[in-house]
């Protein structure tokens, strides 16, 4: 029975996640989806992550947990993609080296994933937890729910907040990623925006709405970096570009552009002030 089950692969890119990372890793090895490959990516870190995983790994003896370490600093998207390329299950998903997932998550998006084969990806909604994990909020996706045209919530998501964007909430098709690539390195704060957007703008999409997954909120990560610091203009910057280079398949005009960035900007404005408040 396990053999016939998909493979699933599961990505952590860890850079400095000495602190977190174990708790990531073992909320996937926990799934109650067995049929799994783990696959870490060390991208250079100056901390002790690599050999905390080394020694995790050696104890726990679980053959599903595969530890790599590049020879140089690649950057986020380097590192990223270079995760994409050691994956061979059938369905992936992309973990940052902090975040959670729920024990079941895995077996719902594959049952979703199997049910509905003209579904690119399947989303489910976040809960943000501190440092603690305790939980400070929630997050949801796309207000409708079930299987949706990606293009319809893509054009939706550019006049409201990134419904596509933290890799931890979707787990995608292998055929998605080898047909429309990886992760562009020219964006920075919306890496991920960029490339489930693309995904979605291709078909349809799969919205379920539990919060199944775990965000943690952090001073130190891009979000609040964004959010709370001096790169809202790089951000505003790399959301206008992104919506340019959809604009002709969601058929947005100059103006639409435009009024996207400015919603980006009040969104951005409104997020600062939840950091503020609720991340310590």
């Amino acid at each position: 029975l396990l053999m016939e089950s998909p493979l699933v692969s599961v990505c952590i890119p860890a850079y400095n996640n000495a602190d977190t990372i174990l708790e990531t890793i073992q909320s996937v090895l926990t799934q109650t989806y067995q049929n799994l490959e783990l696959i870490v990516v060390d991208d250079r870190s100056t901390d002790d992550t690599y050999q905390v995983v080394k020694t995790f790994a050696k104890q726990a003896g679980d053959d599903r947990l595969h530890l790599y370490q590049n020879e140089k600093n690649l950057g986020m998207a380097g590192n990223w993609n270079h995760c994409m390329e050691l994956c061979k299950g059938d369905f992936i998903k992309l973990l940052c080296a902090d975040d959670l997932i729920h024990e079941t998550l895995l077996a719902r998006e594959v049952e979703i994933m199997e049910r509905y084969p003209e579904a690119n990806l399947v989303q489910t909604d976040t809960r943000f937890v501190d440092m603690h994990c305790k939980t400070t909020g929630y997050y949801k996706r796309y207000h409708a729910s079930g299987l949706v045209e990606g293009r319809k919530a893509c054009r939706f998501s550019a006049f409201t907040r990134d419904y596509l964007g933290a890799p931890l909430a979707n787990l995608i098709r292998r055929s998605a990623y080898e047909a429309w690539g990886g992760f562009d390195p020219s964006f920075v704060y919306i890496i991920d925006y960029d490339f489930f957007m693309r995904i979605c703008c291709k078909g349809k999409i799969y919205i379920l709405h539990e919060p199944l997954n775990s965000f943690r909120i952090r001073n130190d990560s891009n979000t609040s970096q964004v959010m709370n610091g001096d790169k809202k203009d790089v951000y505003l910057e790399e959301h206008k570009r992104l919506v340019e280079r959809y604009a002709k398949e969601l058929h947005l005009s100059r103006w639409q552009v435009n009024l996207s960035v400015m919603i980006r900007r009040l969104m951005s404005f409104l997020g600062g002030i939840y950091l503020k408040i609720f991340v310590r």
